[in-house]
């Protein structure tokens, strides 16, 4: 069953749905048809299906290994957009969604060692990468802070089967997290994994900056990021060069919706800029990069460009669609 999304949409059943936390709830969900989940590695996202205009991702932090079934952990936010509310007040045990997925766009590169950072719910992509790199017994170390321990999902088991691995930092008792601590530690070859709200990524991108350790440093958010000195957007063209059809993008129009208006399908999923679904091959021209999904080097390759928020930073850009 395929969707515009360019992934396979799967209808799956809500076989378990448990407290983490008291804001914090898992899923674990199997096929409808009892078939197994498609493979995926660890930093993989899915996207679910809440409603036919409520479409949200959320990272996989079950075992890799199990095909049976897929989890996902969803914090509460009732000033979010609908999606949490949505599965935490009125999804139940039994019921069945379209999910669709996987998708990475957080690989796990091998490196020498690995240092982990998580802020609140942004520990849930970094589980599997902390398991498999530590049953392949490579050396690493997590540093997870949150407003208080027992908001802090999931802390309690790391801490038991990791013990001196992991530095667990409530804010409420401890205080923030000492970023200059735990990156300026870091060696030649270690890679450093960042995931949680955008204060805490910005931060470690500025750190990182200043140490020169950039290149080692992989962030996912679940948010778009702020953007600092973006040119106010213009008028530009863009050729669709498989669909031979040249469109007029407008100042308030994203390059997704000048392509839907013409009937070029593309893939999408978020329209913000964090999925990498509608990531699109750049044919010619330079992009104005506005996604929380390509780091500094992808950018700078300008290989592809997230048509749902980034722009054309020239007259004319031809793309593959």
């Amino acid at each position: 069953m395929a969707s515009l999304s360019g992934a396979e949409e799967l209808e799956m059943e809500v076989e378990a749905k448990t407290p983490v936390t008291d804001a914090v709830t898992q899923l674990t969900l199997v096929r409808a048809d009892g078939r197994d989940v498609p493979e995926w590695t660890p930093g993989s996202h899915i996207d679910l299906v809440l409603a036919p205009d409520l479409v949200r991702q959320y990272s996989l932090c079950g075992d890799p290994g199990d095909l049976r079934s897929w989890q996902v952990s969803v914090l509460f936010e009732p000033d979010g957009r609908g999606g949490s509310a949505r599965i935490h007040r009125e999804l139940r045990e039994g019921d069945r969604l379209v999910v669709r997925g996987p998708r990475n766009n957080f690989r796990l590169v091998e490196a020498c060692d690995y240092l982990f950072v998580a802020g609140g719910i942004g520990i849930t992509p970094l589980l599997p990468m902390i398991g498999s790199v530590d049953r392949r017994g490579a050396e690493w170390s997590l540093v997870y802070g949150g407003r208080s321990r027992d908001t802090m999902a999931f802390a309690d088991d790391l801490a038991w089967m990791h013990g001196p691995r992991v530095n667990l930092v409530p804010e409420d008792t401890h205080g923030r997290i000492d970023l200059a601590a735990a990156l300026g530690a870091a060696t030649s070859g270690t890679a450093v994994y960042v995931c949680g709200p955008e204060g805490l990524l910005g931060a470690v991108e500025t750190m990182a900056a200043e140490l020169d350790i950039a290149d080692r440093v992989h962030v996912e958010r679940f948010t778009p990021r702020t953007l600092v000195d973006a040119p106010a957007p213009a008028t530009f063209d863009v050729e669709f060069v498989r669909s031979a059809i040249t469109v007029s993008v407008g100042p308030d129009q994203s390059i997704l919706d000048a392509a839907r208006a013409v009937g070029v399908l593309a893939p999408f999923s978020c329209s913000e800029g964090t999925c990498g679904t509608c990531e699109t091959t750049i044919v010619s021209g330079r992009a104005d990069h506005r996604d929380s999904v390509l780091s500094a080097a992808e950018r700078e390759e300008n290989s592809t460009l997230m048509i749902c928020i980034s722009r054309a930073a020239c007259p004319t850009i031809r793309l593959d669609l």
